[in-house]
């Protein structure tokens, strides 16, 4: 049956600028940049992780009409298009001190909750990022 999850996908309306974040500011690597027909597939991977890709995918044809690729963007744009990732670090207080310092929006600032300590904060575009400390078992 099913082994895991290979792609995660979020909307971008902008794919340089999310490029610049998910790489400048979070630390991904670019995992693949290429044009896939009528789109740009871009991917990209967390740190030492290569097979865990999000594919920031800006909407508009062939997937949706330019008319709701409109409407998607406008979504996004409000935080209420449905874009998640939740991501682990090692140091949530030292990590979100960086990604402040970068000037990234942070939406929540670090808590301690019963599985660790995590933060939230949004990319450039409204999609919501959760990254968590989480506790060793």
């Amino acid at each position: 049956m099913l082994t895991g999850i290979t792609i995660s996908q979020i909307y971008v309306p902008d794919q340089d600028a999310a490029l610049d974040f998910y790489v400048g500011n979070l630390g991904f690597a670019v995992h693949s940049d290429m044009q896939f027909g009528p789109m740009r597939w871009l991917t990209v991977v967390p740190p030492g992780q290569p097979d865990r890709q999000v594919l920031l995918e800006k909407p508009g044809p062939p997937s949706m009409s330019e008319e709701t690729a409109a409407e998607v963007r406008q979504a996004i744009s409000k935080g209420v298009a449905g874009g998640h990732l939740f991501l682990a670090c090692v140091d949530a207080y030292r990590t979100h001190a960086d990604l402040k310092a970068a000037g990234v929006e942070i939406t929540e600032e670090p808590v301690d909750q019963p599985y660790g300590i995590d933060f939230g904060l949004r990319d450039p575009f409204g999609n919501h990022l959760r990254i968590a400390q989480l506790m060793q078992a």
